[in-house]
């Protein structure tokens, strides 16, 4: 988990930046409807930040999809 956090913020900035490039980290968390703090963390991939922030962000970025694959297991055709 150590790598996974820090790579999902570097992502979501990665989004922000591309999907809204006139944002700053104002705009775009009055856009996700957090304090431009929370927005900071999240973008660090801070562990104190609940997942349903991230699904906000996701959602205004058209990425929502990404999160129904959270805990999908592709099954083998051997499992039963």
């Amino acid at each position: 988990m150590d790598k996974f956090l820090p790579e999902l913020g570097k992502r979501l900035r990665e989004a922000r930046k591309r999907h809204f490039p006139q944002d700053d980290l104002r705009a775009f968390s009055i856009r996700i409807d957090v304090s431009r703090a929370t927005l900071q963390k999240m973008e660090k991939g801070d562990l104190s930040v609940g997942m349903g922030k991230y699904f906000s962000a996701a959602k205004v970025l058209g990425l929502q999809h990404a999160f129904n694959k959270l805990f999908h297991e592709e099954r083998g055709l051997f499992d039963d």
